[in-house]
């Protein structure tokens, strides 16, 4: 592969630029992402996995949705070991193309009535390229924004592309509440929800315009002639030899805030039906959260450059582990106004940790194997937490008929986040260049930067 054209040749991409590239394009892919989601617990029970009772085809559903989780940190190893080598650009261009293709293709499946099990395969077959590439697509969308900015308002550069996800989900919800309020039940079962998967072909075309204009991250091309001399192993093995705190602290802080959203924005869709809440609730609740939480994660990021990343993410973690006992009660009330103030102050909460998250697993490495650390950190965790949520919750639910054990399953997972947070050293305000000095001898140990914190 041709070598990366010298920033002193080319014209440099403005902040500005980055950080709007950055959250169209992961807006994007978390739409497809996100939007599988959303069809598991509307209509995947019901058109690829026919003949169980309701629940257990929601159940069933899920657990091709919990594949997409399987290969993100597959992706998160790929992306993040050539994004290290060859950049973060190309690799962010990659994975916006494999995640449209993936999700257009979606929409043109025929059903399990049409083809047999064959399409529940197909179904799985591409949800599995859909983590693929979202797992790669984190990591270089948060470095990109992180890496151009200074270290004084990292926390909130990196929290930019953060953004992405509530605002994806508010676009997959909101296409598919238009979707379910518009048509009839035979409409929106026969061809309505295939509009929302093809609709990304267009978003895709978008972003891949959008990204083309970017040049490379300079901390990227300033490191890649040390490294190249230095004739250094895979990125990914360094990380896991000289970083293993690092990655166990990461994989802590995302464990309880990727358990807790996608019970909240997941799992809820497909109680609220059982319920026997219209569909437009829990869809409403969704996107009205993800619109009040995409307005007020850009403050938390904020705030973690002012008060610290600890201090911000713990509060979150706390806080949701005692609003996941009192978010399935409001569920049970019966209203509409309770079930969206419910899913409103979750989704906040959930962005108390999600906004800082960017910069504090990323300034967990240094340049050299950043993507690749900060992607095992954080896609490896999804395995085993956003990626069993919906079905553990739906489990749990069949085994004791009562959501009170879903809300310590919550809780707990939470407390191990706000454990990381408060163990982890307190980096705000610290260059890449001081982090990047810190962990220059390729080892772990060494002075602790915060009095504070004994880890990391």
């Amino acid at each position: 592969m041709a070598a990366l054209q010298p920033a002193a040749t080319r014209p440099r991409s403005s902040l500005r630029q980055v950080i709007v590239a950055s959250l169209i394009g992961t807006t994007i892919e978390w739409y497809d992402f996100f939007l599988y989601g959303t069809a598991a617990a509307l209509v995947f029970g019901k058109l690829f996995f026919p003949g169980s009772d309701p629940l257990t085809g929601v159940l069933q559903a899920f657990l091709t949705y919990s594949l997409g989780f399987v290969a993100r940190p597959i992706g998160g190893l790929v992306f993040g070991h050539f994004g290290d080598r060859i950049g973060r650009k190309r690799l962010l261009m990659a994975s916006l193309v494999l995640m449209g293709v993936s999700s257009a293709a979606m929409g043109l499946l025929p059903t399990y009535a049409q083809i047999g099990v064959a399409a529940p395969v197909l179904l799985a077959a591409l949800r599995f390229v859909q983590g693929f590439a979202v797992g790669g697509e984190w990591g270089g969308a948060v470095l990109m924004a992180g890496e151009f900015g200074d270290a004084k308002r990292r926390g909130t550069w990196a929290g930019w592309p953060q953004v992405g996800v509530p605002a994806g989900n508010l676009l997959a919800a909101g296409v598919m509440a238009v979707m379910a309020a518009t048509l009839s039940e035979a409409d929106f079962l026969g061809w309505g929800w295939r509009v929302a998967f093809l609709l990304s072909g267009v978003l895709v075309a978008v972003g891949w315009w959008v990204r083309s204009t970017l040049s490379e991250s300079p901390l990227f091309e300033a490191a890649e002639a040390r490294v190249a001399a230095a004739h250094e192993p895979a990125p990914a093995l360094q990380a896991l030899k000289h970083r293993p705190g690092g990655i166990a602290i990461g994989a802590g802080l995302k464990f309880g805030e990727n358990i807790s959203y996608y019970i909240l924005t997941t799992f809820s869709i497909a109680y609220l039906a059982d319920l026997h809440f219209k569909r437009q609730v829990g869809l409403n609740a969704v996107l009205i959260g993800s619109f009040v939480e995409m307005l007020t994660l850009p403050l938390f990021s904020a705030l973690s450059d002012r008060i610290g990343r600890r201090a911000v993410y713990a509060f979150g973690a706390v806080g949701m582990a005692v609003w996941a006992f009192v978010f399935f009660g409001l569920l049970h009330s019966g209203g509409a106004a309770l079930v969206i103030g419910a899913m409103v102050v979750g989704l906040i909460l959930h962005g108390a940790m999600y906004g800082p998250q960017a910069a504090f697993i990323s300034e967990l490495f240094p340049t050299r194997y950043r993507y690749s650390g900060a992607s095992i950190a954080y896609q490896v965790t999804s395995i085993f937490a956003g990626s069993l949520a919906p079905v553990i919750a739906v489990a749990l639910l069949q085994r004791t008929h009562s959501t009170t054990a879903i809300s310590i399953y919550v809780a707990a997972a939470c407390a191990v986040s706000a454990i990381a947070a408060l163990m982890a050293r307190e980096t705000k305000g610290l260059s890449f260049a001081e982090i990047d000095s810190r962990h220059g001898s390729g080892r772990s140990g060494g002075a602790p930067m915060d009095a504070h914190s004994p880890i990391l």
